[in-house]
């Protein structure tokens, strides 16, 4: 037998999972190939551990995977098959090799191509559980499917792909992973997708895309939008004048990227003119939702309280499961793989879930599978999130609402090329009777935007190595921190003895200890945890004495202090550290031109008829309300009891939503979460550069009942500038859960 051939062959002559008696058993297409071990078919292979596969449609076993050719490979479980016919495609993967990452399918539907996907130059297996696209193409019905790749810190490692290759620069994962297994029944079904894969090399893109295309027999309309790079500008910008939007620092003397966050009228022409996938470069991460909504609703230029809701409606989405339940202050209340209760009951899935855990005898658990968002929006700006059927996660006011504060400036004046958006009155409410939840959204307005794009730009700055090593037993923080410093004190005589400057910047950090939480972490007892994790991050100008500090770590396993278990992810990586600066530049300034299937089309010209050139102010604005007559009492809350947070990053700056659960709360925390307060809860972690310097602001949503807080120079640098564990920001809204809410009423009896 060969490698993918297809037999019918006997149920009778083949080991069987326990049938239903209502299901009729005939005859079926199995995939059979021969066993690496010698056996004729796997069923006789006597390998260990080797685990067959059940297919949950027919109840048939699935064999291993010979295409690498090497004896290692097995099966995972499947999963469920929901097509009811053999003329579809079955939408789900139902197992795969864990040495190859090859794939095999459902036995009544085995024509589906077998893809692997790169992450640059590492093949990984795909979890179709954790991605959206089976979801969201077969269980919901779409117009648009949209993907967005694109943070900053993704801009900077794709610059340095695209450094050492010119044919890199851009998400190869949309190619090989989300579109590839699907283009067929992506062209089939109508839905025209729009993504920001190009990142830096679009055109690229949609090379590498046409070319899956091409090879599936689909004919595809494939448009990319291109003039975001200004990269032949910089050395007209280098005497111009231009400093850093946040830090005022002059234009870098060398630059390695410069690329303009475009809006979305460029998205809705390349629609207009027939593309079935838009691929883009750098674009405002709404601007891929707010395109489609142009294009199919005709909203003008100037119906700026429309070009405002489909931008928020964009910026809800653009994470995806983040609205849906990711990253949710309530985690444990979100559906998920231990918890079952949402699937309908009597399920096949039920059954399934028996036969496989009896199966692989508890080795493996169900992949994640939260939901990602659906949004179905109307012409008047209104729109609706939900999520598929059958999905893990939540939609909820809590998680949409966090969503919305999540790297907000201020909420009042969100800067987009298209519009300039107010959300501080937006209002979210829960609909009754869906499965997994659904919110209707609205309020959102909008005033004309600027005259100019903002602009992100990366400058070389030296290079960094990270060391990240578990130590353990008794005094594991005090071994983690002798051990860090003698690691430097031991490389920087080294450095001496070779002529080389000092390390530019230095971090350590005792993951286990609370060293993030400075003068808020726990006293330890009884000599502190006894598992704890060295986070030992380097900067220096020159390569050549990060190589030394890189083969400096291992010694530290027989030289140091005892209980270092091993260097997490072998020697410390050398990378580029390419700093962020941000500028802007006028819109009539930029060239944007569309390309169709390879082929030049048009320029597209930006309209400056309904802009603004008035200066916009980023004063923060003063909290409405009297709250000196508020009620006190004698209890005291932490936040997590009266409110869900989030927080995120733009830049050097993070911000943290405050988002109270009950209208009754949030005078109480507009009373005592002050950008005073927050500014000495965290003050360890601000760099000020003045010592009278404000770093922390305030603004209101009071139609969410929030308050969101930027706090500027928090990061350390921020994205792969900072050699700090959480260069994002991601945990501060976490820290924040445990400041305290004294002197007030009992508050949860007053809404009980």
């Amino acid at each position: 037998m060969s490698y993918m051939q297809y037999l019918l062959v006997s149920t009778d002559s083949l080991p069987l999972a326990p049938m239903s008696s209502n299901l009729a058993y005939q005859n079926l297409c199995l995939k059979i190939t021969p066993c690496a071990f010698g056996a004729q078919e796997h069923k006789n292979c006597t390998c260990n551990p080797c685990v067959p596969s059940l297919c949950v449609q027919s109840h048939h076993l699935l064999y291993c995977c010979v295409a690498c050719g090497a004896p290692a490979q097995h099966t995972l479980f499947p999963t469920a098959c929901n097509m009811d016919s053999a003329a579809e495609s079955c939408a789900f993967f139902s197992a795969n090799c864990l040495k190859c990452q090859r794939f095999s399918y459902c036995a009544h539907h085995p024509t589906i191509p077998m893809p692997t996907a790169y992450s640059w130059n590492t093949t990984l297996p795909v979890s179709l559980l954790q991605k959206p696209v089976p979801q969201l193409l077969y269980g919901g019905k779409l117009d648009f499917l949209v993907f967005d790749y694109l943070s900053e810190i993704t801009m900077s490692l794709l610059t340095a792909a695209k450094a050492r290759s010119p044919v890199l620069g851009y998400a190869p994962d949309f190619v090989s992973a989300a579109m590839a297994p699907y283009i067929k029944d992506i062209h089939r079904k109508g839905v025209r997708v729009i993504s920001n894969a190009g990142g830096i090399n679009p055109l690229a893109c949609a090379a590498a895309l046409q070319e899956v295309a091409e090879k599936a027999d689909v004919d595809l309309k494939i448009a990319v939008i291109t003039g975001d790079d200004l990269m032949s500008e910089k050395e007209n910008l280098r005497g111009a004048g231009i400093t850093d939007l946040e830090s005022g620092k002059p234009f870098p003397e060398s630059v390695h990227s410069m690329n303009v966050y475009l809006g979305a009228r460029p998205v809705s022409r390349a629609l207009d003119l027939g593309a079935d996938i838009v691929i883009t470069g750098r674009c405002v991460d709404s601007g891929i939702v707010l395109g489609p909504l142009i294009h199919s609703f005709g909203w003008n230029r100037d119906e700026f309280d429309l070009l405002a809701a489909g931008s928020l409606a964009g910026h809800l989405i653009e994470c995806g499961a983040q609205c849906t339940g990711g990253i949710f202050t309530d985690w444990h209340m979100v559906p998920d793989c231990n918890d079952r209760s949402w699937r309908p009951a009597g399920s096949r899935y039920n059954f399934y879930r028996r036969q496989v855990d009896r199966a692989l005898k508890g080795l493996a658990e169900f992949t994640h599978n939260i939901g990602f968002p659906i949004v179905e929006c109307s012409s008047e700006g209104d729109f609706v999130i939900s999520k598929p059927p059958d999905t893990g996660g939540l939609i909820s006011f809590g998680t949409v609402a966090e969503q919305l504060v999540y790297e907000v400036g201020n909420p009042q004046c969100y800067l987009l090329p298209d519009v300039t958006c107010d959300f501080s009155e937006v209002s979210i409410t829960e609909i009754p009777g869906f499965e997994g939840g659904a919110v209707k959204v609205s309020g959102a307005k909008g005033s004309p935007p600027s005259t100019f794009y903002k602009v992100s730009a990366t400058y070389l700055d030296g290079f960094r190595a990270t060391a990240v090593c578990p130590v353990g037993g008794p005094k594991a923080v005090q071994k983690g921190k002798l051990t860090a410093e003698s690691i430097l004190k031991r490389t920087r005589l080294i450095f001496s003895q070779l002529g080389y400057e000092d390390y530019s910047a230095v971090n350590i950090q005792v993951l286990g200890s609370e060293d993030t939480y400075g003068p808020h972490a726990r006293r330890s007892i009884d000599g502190g945890p006894r598992e704890a994790v060295i986070w030992l991050a380097v900067h220096h100008k020159q390569k050549e004495a990060l190589e030394i500090f890189s083969k400096e770590i291992a010694p530290a396993g027989t030289g140091m202090a005892p209980g270092l278990t091993g260097v997490i992810g072998g020697r410390p990586r050398i990378s580029p550290v390419l700093k962020p600066f941000f500028f802007h530049y006028p819109k009539s300034n930029v060239q944007i031109n569309l390309f169709l299937n390879g082929q030049y089309v048009e320029t597209f010209e930006e309209d400056l008829t309904f802009t603004s050139d008035e200066t916009v102010s980023f004063n923060p604005p003063k909290i409405n309300g009297e709250l000196k007559d508020l009620p006190s009492g004698h209890h005291t809350y932490r936040l997590e009891d009266l409110a869900y947070t989030r927080s995120g990053d733009k830049g050097n700056s993070a911000n943290i939503g405050v988002i109270a659960r009950h209208p009754l709360y949030y005078p109480y925390l507009k009373k005592t979460l002050t950008a005073q307060a927050l500014e000495n809860y965290f003050e360890h972690l601000l760099e000020r550069e003045k010592p009278e310097e404000e770093l922390v602001s305030r603004y209101e949503l009071p139609g969410i009942h929030a308050l969101n807080f930027v706090l500027r120079n928090s990061l350390g640098g921020g994205g792969v500038a900072s050699l700090r564990s959480d260069p994002q920001g991601k945990a501060l809204g976490q820290m924040l859960l445990d400041f305290q809410i004294k002197n007030v009423p009992d508050l949860k009896s007053l809404i009980e």
